[in-house]
């Protein structure tokens, strides 16, 4: 019901605009059928990576690595890099054994690694790191680019690719009468959109929203764990607006960024590693929490956290 209130509501604004600015009218309509094809172009193969898990132990993996125009490209050049990743799939058959997985970038972020080998071997990089982190897996740095662009078959990587399901937000029945058309439109996009991409950076991002309340099967009391040592900043604009919370956690006893647990709020942050440490903050303004990155430097054991602040309701 829900939905269909939301389909009238917004052909009625249509209808309103059509009739008092016909102009405006056109140019949305191109506008959404870019868009609309931008959104319905399928995977493309680009080039194809061959790796191995570290010491040589167990099958190959094959990485197909495509070029998809629904994956946004990043806004600027040291912003994170949007990637959008099918499931591990292990293949099996006429004697052959070996796992694939499917990754895709914009075809802007393809083309810049096409256009300076430095650029291509960086992403590589990030690819090898990213499936690690994302299929709990260690990977030899030595690592193969295929003559063939795509292993396995193309439809069966689109299908991989297109098939992931992502939760999608639900507008309240209380405030769906109060939505623009621009809001509406983008709600319709949200609630269409299967596949959200996420944010690769240099060091690999874990972001975890895991139940806040967890069962604890023994009957001992858990040990208390102890605070690390933080430091939180809030980064303003020139008019003292405040843009984005970063905070940096020392966390010397962490090894692997696969031991954090980290759940994010609008208004707080909590960080857990198991018998190690409990991190829980009150945060000085409200954030996007769908736009947080954190980012685990291994060397340093250090966990960096940056948060946007959240636009204010128009």
């Amino acid at each position: 019901m829900a939905g269909a209130a939301l389909a009238a509501q917004l052909w009625s604004l249509l209808d309103e605009m059509a009739e008092n600015d016909p102009q405006a009218y056109r140019r949305l309509l191109r506008q959404q059928r870019a868009e609309a094809e931008r959104l319905c172009a399928p995977p493309e193969p680009h080039l194809c990576l061959r790796a191995r898990p570290a010491g040589a132990v167990g099958r190959p993996l094959f990485i197909n690595v495509c070029s998809w125009k629904r994956v946004p490209a990043p806004e600027a050049p040291a912003d994170p890099i949007p990637v959008s990743a099918g499931p591990l799939d292990e293949v099996s058959g006429e004697g052959d054994l070996y796992s694939i997985i499917d990754i895709a970038y914009n075809p802007d972020v393809l083309q810049r690694g096409e256009e300076n080998p430095e650029n291509m071997e960086h992403l590589i990089h990030l690819t090898l790191k990213f499936v690690e982190e994302r299929c709990n897996l260690i990977l030899s740095y030595l690592y193969t680019i295929e003559s063939f662009k795509l292993k396995g078959s193309r439809e069966m990587m689109q299908q991989r690719l297109k098939g992931r399901q992502m939760p999608t937000p639900h507008l309240s029945q209380n405030t769906k009468k109060e939505l623009t058309l621009d809001q509406l439109l983008h709600a319709v996009e949200a609630e269409d959109c299967s596949n959200a991409p996420v944010l690769l950076k240099e060091e690999s991002v874990t972001q975890s929203k895991a139940h806040l309340i967890e069962e604890i099967t023994s009957t001992e009391m858990p040990e208390k764990l102890s605070t690390p040592v933080y430091e939180i900043i809030t980064v303003k604009d020139a008019n003292k607006k405040p843009l984005k919370i970063e905070l940096k956690i020392e966390l010397p006893k962490v090894s692997s960024v696969s031991e954090c647990d980290l759940r994010i709020s609008k208004d707080d942050i909590i960080i857990e590693v198991p018998e190690k440490y409990k991190l829980q903050l009150d945060l000085p303004e409200l954030v996007d929490e769908e736009t947080t990155t954190a980012v685990f430097n291994k060397g340093k054991r250090v966990l960096f956290i940056t948060m946007l602040v959240a636009k204010p309701d128009p």
